[in-house]
């Protein structure tokens, strides 16, 4: 699996960037989202990825933040009929955040005015996110958290998020993560999901 890459971004286009790594060209796919804070091209970034593979083709994508790789992929493991094209476009239709907001509302129409949305998916999105794994419950507690302005307690709930992101159970990845906040050193939720992945195996 490729986590990340770092090199000198050749070429940057709406959907898609090429980045030179070390005489490597790299084409991976990004949402507008990552586009958006993306340097000008000579300049060095770092991408985080996502290695998608199926029969047919082997799929790079990137992206410049955990929070915009996380929903990618929990929205391709978590609701039916959504592959990384559909998650691809509902990344570049909102930013995370409003994302996150609509589907604790219940916001569908919202949802639905993302470009290739559309009613019936924007309501499996919020029905099938509000039912698995109590992600929307999270997401709840982090935006509370959030407004009470504890550190702490958003790491612990954005560190949670991105164990399930990668496939973990909800009552694990509390779990560990409650243990790991122990540890003053474990202070942001990136420190807290290494560490959780090291002790996890």
């Amino acid at each position: 699996m490729i986590a990340f890459l770092r090199g000198i971004l050749a070429e940057a286009l709406p959907h898609r960037v090429t980045l030179d790594v070390h005489g490597v060209g790299y084409v991976a796919l990004i949402p507008l989202t990552t586009f958006d804070k993306l340097p000008q091209p000579g300049n060095e970034v770092t991408l985080l990825t996502h290695y998608h593979v199926t029969d047919r083709d082997h799929t790079l994508f990137g992206f410049m933040t955990t929070d915009e790789r996380d929903l990618f992929r929990l929205l391709m493991d978590r609701v039916s009929g959504i592959g990384p094209k559909m998650a691809l476009s509902v990344l570049s239709g909102m930013p995370v955040a409003a994302f996150k907001d609509a589907v604790i509302q219940g916001d569908v129409k919202a949802l639905a005015r993302i470009k290739g949305v559309g009613g019936k998916t924007a309501e499996r999105i919020v029905l099938e996110l509000k039912d698995k794994v109590g992600v929307v419950d999270a997401w709840q507690a982090s935006r509370t958290a959030k407004g009470a302005h504890d550190p702490k307690q958003e790491a612990q709930t954005d560190a949670v998020l991105g164990l399930i992101a990668l496939g973990y159970k909800q009552g694990e990845a509390i779990k560990v993560v409650n243990e790991l906040t122990k540890k003053p050193e474990l202070d942001t939720a990136d420190k807290l999901i290494r560490e959780a992945l090291r002790s996890m195996g």
